[in-house]
């Protein structure tokens, strides 16, 4: 009997002690779906021994995946992209799964909330060495210049980032109007394929989730860690693949959400420390959730 071939992930994003963002976000889910997650603290990166210029351990040269979330430090992404380009001279069936957190949009207004430096950077180094990418859509606007109005519009600018070098990008939330009404929030997801002809195949989808009236934190971290996970065992579906990880994220927020009020009493509106992502209670829906939010192909 050969031995199970093993999926490992090297994580490198911001950690907290309670709660879940970041490495914590995405830790427990990985590890629930199979894989192996060696993690590292983004604030300890420019420090860690295994990262010394011109030399990667050879535990990390067996990672199959390189994830990486939230930072403040241009010299962070700029050793990413060296410790990537290294990687996958040692492994060219790495894939890299850059979340370009840069800012977001309230009341339909954008804002960084890293400092603007960063963007350059993303935009010049780490996307074109990326294979996944999961901007929400303010990070796709930032990236590309150019304003997305309409689904024409966000599917004009995934193209466009394509083009910069990822084969799959997922917009993860956008303030487009949805089909199926205002209690919707759209996500759109696109993977262009190369044939070993030449030719490109290019597959889009478009995910409609029920609001949830409460904010959270970690959601972004988790979204990316189970998109990893299911395109990898979906590879040439990205329908299925955003059919599960949209559907346990549903899953995890309702949780949270009944659990959060529950706690806050009648009439009371939840805190910050109700809200925290009900992750390991929802154990069985990230490994195994039940299909609630269909995609629909364009």
């Amino acid at each position: 009997m050969e031995p199970e071939h093993e999926c490992r992930v090297l994580s490198i994003q911001s950690h907290v002690v309670r709660g879940y963002v970041g490495n914590k976000a995405a830790t427990f889910p990985l590890q629930v779906l199979g894989f192996e997650v060696d993690t590292v603290n983004s604030v300890q990166f420019s420090n860690h021994t295994v990262f010394k210029p011109g030399l990667v351990s050879n535990r990390l040269q067996k990672c199959l995946f390189f994830h990486t979330g939230y930072t403040r430090d241009t010299s962070f992404l700029a050793m990413v992209v060296d410790i990537v380009q290294e990687l996958k001279q040692q492994n060219s069936n790495l894939v890299y799964v850059c979340d370009p957190v840069m800012g977001d949009k309230w009341n339909g207004e954008g804002s960084m909330y890293v400092p603007k430096d960063l963007l350059p950077v993303y935009r010049d180094k780490v996307v074109p060495v990326a294979d996944i990418i999961t901007p929400n859509q303010f990070e796709a606007e930032l990236l590309t210049g150019r304003k997305i109005h309409t689904e024409k519009e966000a599917l004009e600018v995934m193209d466009m980032l394509h083009a910069m070098g990822p084969e799959t990008v997922v917009i993860t939330s956008s303030d487009l109007q949805a089909p199926l009404g205002n209690d919707y929030l759209i996500a759109l997801g696109s993977h262009r394929k190369t044939n070993a002809d030449g030719t490109k195949v290019t597959q889009r989808i478009r995910v409609e989730s029920p609001k949830v009236d409460a904010v959270f934190v970690g959601t972004g971290d988790l979204f990316a860690a189970m998109l990893l996970a299911w395109t990898h065992k979906h590879p040439n579906n990205l329908k299925v693949a955003c059919e599960k990880t949209v559907s346990a994220m549903q899953h995890v927020l309702q949780r949270t959400i009944k659990s959060a009020k529950a706690q806050a009493g009648e009439g009371n509106k939840p805190n910050s420390a109700q809200l925290e992502l009900r992750m390991v209670q929802s154990k069985k829906d990230i490994e195994n959730p039940e299909i609630i939010v269909k995609a629909t192909v364009l």
